[in-house]
Parts: C-alpha cells; structure tokens; sequence
C-alpha cells in the first residue's frame, strides 16, 4: 500500500515537474524570438534586436589595409587602436577592426555606404594633440616617447607617460602655466581623456589618472602611443555590401535555419517517438541557449556564422541519435527501461565526446588561423559544440528519466524495440 502511494506522489511531482520545465523552456523560447512588451516596465528585446549583426547580414563596407614596411606586434597592436577610434570614435557601433596575417588590418562596418568618408577617415594621418584650457597645442605626436598603463600602489589604473627631450621641456612650461587647471589630450579632434595638471613636471615623466579599468587605461595609453607612429596604410582590399543584399541575406536565411531545425524535430518525434519529444524540447532549449550565448557574449552573427550554427544543431541531434541507439541495443539485451537509459547515456559519451573534441580542435584552428567569416563560422562552431554536450548529456538524459516516472514512456516499444 505504502509503496502503491509513493509510486504515485513519484509519478505527481515527476508530472508537474516536466510541465515546469516545458513551460520554462517555451517561455523562453518565446522571449528569444517574440520579446515581451513589458515585463515589471522592462521590454524583453528578442535575438534579432540583441545579437549583432555582421556586414553580410546588413550590408556596409570591408576595408584591407596594410601596414608598409616591418612593423613589430606592438606597433601593429597600437593601430588597431587608433583605427578604432576613428571608425568607431563613440564605442557604440558595432565595427570589427581586427588584425588579418602579419601586417594587415581588416575593418568591417556594417550600416556604412559612404565609401569616401570611410577611406577618408581610415587613410589620414593620426593627429595627437594636448591643448590648454586655451585651446593652444602644448604637444603633439611626434614629442611623446613612451605610454604605458598600471596599476598604481593604491590599485588604481594609471597612464604613465614619457616625452622626448623637446617635449619635456614644452610640458614642464606648460604645467607651470596650468596649474590645477586641465590639459585636454585628442586623437583626430576627439578628446581623449581630460586630466587635472596637480604638479609641475619638469622631468618628461607623468601619471595620467581616471581611467576606470586598466583595459580603459592600456586602450588610452595605446592611442596616446600611437599619435607618434610612423606607419602608413594602403587600401588593398575594399568591398561594398549594398544594403538590399544584406537585408535580404538575414530573412532568407532565417527561414532556411527554421525549416532544417523543423525537419530535424519531426524526424526525431517520427523515429523515436517518446524519447524523440525529450529530444525535442531539449533541442528547443539548445537553439534558444546558443542563440542567448550569442548575445551575452556580443558576438556578430554572420552568414557563415549560421552556416556554423545549423551545422551543430545537426550535431545536437546526433549526441541524441547515438544515445538513443546504445538505449536500444541496452533494451534488446533485456535490461529494464531505467538501466538501459543509465547504461545508454554511459556507453554514448565516449563516442559523443571522441567526434565533438575532435571537431572543437578543428574550430580551434580555424578561429586562430582564419580572418573574417571564418572566424565567425569557426566561433559559432565551438559555442555551439560545447553547448550541445551539455544538453545531450544533461537536459536530454533529465526529460528522459522524468518521462519515465510519469509513465509516459513505459514500455520498450516507445523506443521502436518490440518483445517477444
């Protein structure tokens, strides 16, 4: 009798503990892809609003540039900076200035079709300047030495700065006459930072405090670094998107990715039934987990990054086809239901593990040694990858053995095996 009621109270908390957990998966789904107006006077934006979206999905322009003449790591390291500061002077658009091979820099801004101001912009020389609360120039470029950031003894972050012999003299003049007031610093007339002269430097060494972060600080010392380099930049590769190809690109794609993810839960829920709606729901939740990874960590989502994207939930499924199979053979060897899911999820998870590695290495290789939509493509590959082994092994496995409680699948002919 006691074990008749506790089978039952088990069989009642496993139901409402897999409607539980298929309401949270489709409110979640429905949030990714439809947003919520209001939510306690929030808007919940859906992934097309929150996941950046590269050149080839929105159209704009791609420059090359090439750095002439040998230029070492910390050379090139300090035009990316000042480059992204000119593409990008606010921080808040969503351009890709990124190093391509030894001594070449691919800019990417997406939303852009004014190729003769971006080539304007990117092709003028870098101009540094500290001005006085006058407005005067104290120094430019060609008088700084050195710029470099640190913490100091109170764990602040600091720019220490250097200037050559002529500068020195200049900046010593000019923090006399300033004194408690401000020296503004600009790279290609945006300011820079705006610190308080608090000392007469007389020496060519300074401290420059304010910044944030220490990253805050390396970027700010980069630039100020920068404004003296002797580099000069070609043009050597230089594409224009049209707006209309990329706005066509993003739905056109989406509607390819829905009716794949769409064959692939039906063949799943046709071929292994029961077990294949777990997969489903679990599959669901892997799309919305990916797509939601994509956002928090602001990657930009291009056309081959989909391409990568739908390959791994074709990997997804494969981790449930293997499990589901090694289940099967389990059953066929006439182990209970609940042994067999044990003992299949066991002997799967070094063939999932063996074919997933392998692939990840591969990703690896293509993020370090590819450029532009490779690496996007070999990105979205490894998020994709590592999340799918999570929820093959652990939410497939967990609506698994809550079906089983509840006895909707409680007999071996929900998984296509039949006995005698």
């Amino acid at each position: 009798m006691r074990n008749s009621k506790s089978k039952k109270s088990q069989k009642t908390n496993s139901t409402i503990l897999f409607l539980v957990a298929v309401l949270a998966v489709g409110l979640l789904a429905y949030a990714g892809f439809f947003g919520f107006k209001n939510v306690f006077g929030y808007r919940v934006k859906p992934f097309t609003e929150t996941i950046n979206k590269g050149l080839d999905l929105q159209g704009g322009i791609s420059v090359l540039e090439e750095i002439k003449g040998n230029v070492d790591n910390d050379t090139l390291e300090r035009t990316i900076e000042m480059l992204s500061m000119r593409v990008n002077p606010e921080g808040v658009k969503e351009t890709t200035v990124q190093r391509e091979g030894k001594n070449r820099i691919r800019i990417e801004i997406p939303g852009e079709f004014n190729s003769k101001k971006v080539l304007d912009t990117i092709g003028k020389t870098g101009k540094l300047e500290f001005k006085g609360p006058d407005g005067n120039v104290i120094l430019t470029g060609t008088d700084i030495k050195d710029a470099s950031a640190y913490l100091d003894d109170m764990g602040s972050p600091t720019i220490g700065l250097e200037l050559k012999e002529a500068g020195a003299k200049k900046f010593a003049d000019a923090t006399s006459k300033f004194l408690n007031q401000r020296i503004a610093i600009y790279m290609d007339d945006e300011m820079l930072t705006n610190p308080t002269v608090s000392a007469v430097i007389t020496n060519g060494k300074a401290t420059i405090t304010g910044s944030e972060t220490l990253e805050e600080a390396s970027r700010q010392a980069n630039i100020i670094k920068s404004g003296a380099l002797p580099v000069t930049l070609e043009a050597v590769e230089f594409k224009t998107v049209g707006a209309t190809l990329g706005s066509n690109a993003l739905p056109l794609s989406m509607k390819a990715g829905a009716v794949g993810i769409s064959l692939v839960l039906l063949f799943m829920l046709i071929y292994y039934r029961g077990p294949g709606l777990m997969a489903d729901i679990a599959l669901i939740f892997y799309v919305v987990l990916v797509l939601g990874t994509f956002s928090a960590v602001k990657a930009t989502l291009t056309l081959s990054g989909i391409a990568g994207f739908l390959l791994t939930v074709g990997m997804a499924v494969d981790a449930n086809v293997l499990i589901f199979e090694r289940i099967k053979e389990e059953l066929k060897l006439g182990k209970s239901i609940r042994n067999a899911i044990d003992a299949g999820f066991g002997k799967a998870l070094s063939s999932i593990l063996d074919s997933n590695i392998t692939t990840i290495i591969a990703a690896i290789i293509l993020y370090n040694l590819g450029s532009g939509s490779v690496k996007g493509f070999a990105l979205t590959l490894m998020i994709g990858i590592v999340l799918s082994i999570f929820t093959a092994l652990t939410i497939t496995r967990f609506l698994l053995k809550l079906s089983v409680e509840m006895g909707l699948v409680n007999s071996t002919s929900h998984f296509g095996i039949k006995r005698g």
